[in-house]
């Protein structure tokens, strides 16, 4: 079996509203020990602030974070995954947009967050899968084979 984002994903997912201060952003994602949040409006997600985007806003600003909306460094749009996607597909969504984290959506409902972390931390058992998909694979072209 093919494993899903929904077996690997983080289901708790932070968020803001696009009006937050970014310095609210920022302290939210260190209460909660987390690399991000989702951006939404009217509860509807909209983007994603990363605490590599509070870094570079707080370094490139001539102000205080706490003045900077977090509208101004939000990604837009945000890059998601279905909850039924193939873990691999994920990876390589990552890897190509060079990103670390996907947004995990069913229509337009918010449903969790896939990070590296999560790829990394689940990576035995999706080898494990791997390898047990290759087996059956080969068990039954031998199949074809042994008449």
């Amino acid at each position: 079996m093919c494993a899903r984002v929904t077996d690997v994903m983080t289901e708790d997912v932070v968020t803001c509203e696009r009006e937050t201060a970014l310095e609210a952003a920022a302290k939210r994602m260190v209460a909660e020990e987390v690399g991000s949040v989702v951006v939404t409006t009217d509860g509807t997600p909209y983007g994603i602030v990363t605490e590599t985007d509070v870094v570079y806003a707080s370094y490139r600003a001539d102000r205080p974070i706490s003045e900077i909306p977090t509208q101004k460094v939000t990604s837009h749009p945000l890059e998601t995954v279905e909850p039924t996607a193939p873990v691999r597909l994920a990876a390589e969504r990552m890897r190509e947009e060079r990103i670390k984290k996907l947004v995990v959506l069913e229509d337009l409902t918010l449903r969790g967050i896939v990070t590296t972390w999560d790829l990394v931390e689940h990576y035995g058992e999706l080898t494990r899968n791997v390898k047990a998909i290759r087996q059956r694979r080969q068990r039954r072209a031998g199949e074809w084979t042994d008449f």
